[in-house]
């Protein structure tokens, strides 16, 4: 349907929604304004036929059935009530005006009380309201009629003056609906406005007074601004730092084969190979970061499965090691935490733990009331208690840190802070290294 097409603009499939709501529901309307017209107009009708059989019987009791020849004759039933009547006391019968006579007067030979609507008589077409009653041991039959053809008319042209009003309140409604979808899609406009802004370069964030309904939509998009920013952040310190630790032992290899008076010794040939070694483990430790980091950003975490496919990797690169996933969640549990940040935090904690542990390493995942616990501990050396606050360490290098524990702890605990959790460092309960972060439930979850 066009109104659920997804592509579809937002203008147009509240103008296609609410304009013709607002046509049916107008003409509904105005539909059940004539059918409560035709209903009360019934029923004034009706109770006002009935007062007055009330006030004819009421004369009749009081002045007997002299005074209705006083009444037929005058005009006083007309100019008080303008109706017409008929009246049948015994074999006399006495009807106003004389027009009515031939409609009324077969309507007296019935003496069974109750209204009566006639539809072909050759006066008019009349609603009347019959009642029998006793008087002086005489049956008294009174018919009081109203004219529905000049009310019907009445009806009509108030009813068409009520249409002619009901259309001009349609188009302001019409108006004020365009109206009110351009005001409130104005803010759409401002934030098509800040997104071209981003694209220009002009801003680098999306700052604009949003609506609540997009409100999630803009924090998302600065949220995944930050994270590209981060995540660009790192490849360059890391290309920095990866530049500054091999370019002294290129330049120290190259010395040496550039210098034709030396001659290569076994001695000096183990020293160039110790040199590329160590080019190679840098080259390797970046490389296998890359890999653990996972190529997707701005998607919702699954903790259960990114663990699995860590360990499985990380049990390639340690073939020796043993490591253990220890979890109840479910499969497709989500944390509200970007795919790639809970794949650097496992990664680099997991490699750590898998680089010194012993015999193996165990990852726990528990989500307790509004936090998110990741717990990696291996059976390790471990460090003394007095080193455990140094560790993860912002802006220290591999070489730089107490030994055993690398870089990655840096990484791991600055994605922690960032998502207002923290990564705390302790002695396990095999002696080896303790690591846990703490991350925000759902509850609290989103960044700003």
């Amino acid at each position: 349907m066009l109104w659920t097409d997804p592509g579809r603009s937002i203008r147009k499939s509240l103008l296609t929604l609410l304009l013709p709501a607002a046509i049916v529901l107008m003409t509904a309307a105005w539909l059940v304004h004539g059918l409560l017209l035709e209903r009360m107009a019934r029923e004034f009708v009706e109770d006002r036929l009935q007062d007055e059989v009330a006030f004819l019987e009421h004369q009749l009791r009081q002045s007997g059935p002299e005074e209705i020849r006083n009444i037929a004759e005058g005009d006083y039933f007309e100019e008080v009530f303008h109706h017409a009547f008929a009246l049948r006391v015994g074999e006399r019968v006495h009807s106003s005006p004389e027009l009515w006579t031939p409609a009324l007067e077969p309507l007296l030979a019935d003496a069974r009380s109750g209204f009566v609507r006639e539809t072909g008589s050759a006066v008019a077409e009349f609603l009347a309201y019959r009642k029998a009653l006793t008087l002086d041991g005489e049956t008294v039959v009174i018919v009081v009629a109203e004219d529905l053809s000049t009310l019907q008319q009445s009806q009509q042209e108030l009813h068409l003056w009520t249409a002619v009003v009901s259309g001009i309140l349609l188009v302001l409604l019409l108006l004020a609906i365009w109206l009110a979808i351009r005001l409130s899609l104005r803010s759409v406009s401002q934030l098509e406005h800040g997104l071209r802004s981003l694209q220009t370069g002009a801003n680098n964030r999306l700052d604009v007074e949003a609506p609540a309904e997009f409100r999630p939509l803009v924090s998302q998009l600065n949220q995944l601004l930050d994270t590209l920013d981060q995540r660009l952040t790192r490849s360059r310190e890391a290309l920095a730092n990866l530049s500054h630790s091999i370019k002294t032992p290129v330049s120290a290899v190259r010395q040496v084969l550039e210098d034709d008076t030396r001659s290569l010794d076994p001695d000096m040939r183990r020293q160039l190979a110790r040199r590329l070694s160590d080019i190679d483990l840098q080259l390797e430790s970046e490389m296998r970061r890359s890999r653990l980091a996972g190529p997707q950003a701005g998607k919702a975490a699954t903790p259960v499965s990114q663990a699995r496919d860590l360990l499985w990797m990380l049990g390639r690169l340690y073939p020796d090691k043993n490591f253990e996933l220890e979890t109840e969640l479910r499969p497709e549990t989500r944390w509200p935490v970007e795919e790639h940040d809970l794949n650097e935090i496992l990664g680099n904690l997991l490699d750590n733990a898998g680089k010194w542990a012993a015999h193996s390493a165990v990852v726990s995942l528990v989500e307790t009331g509004n936090q998110l616990v990741i717990t990696v501990e291996d059976d390790g050396p471990g460090v003394n208690t007095e080193a455990l606050p140094t560790l993860g360490t912002r802006g220290m290098r591999l070489d730089e840190q107490i030994p055993g524990h690398g870089l990655g702890l840096a990484i791991a605990r600055e994605i922690a802070e960032r998502y207002d959790g923290n990564l705390s460092f302790s002695i396990g309960s095999q002696g080896g290294l303790k690591a846990m972060v703490c991350l925000p439930g759902v509850d609290r979850g989103n960044r700003q």
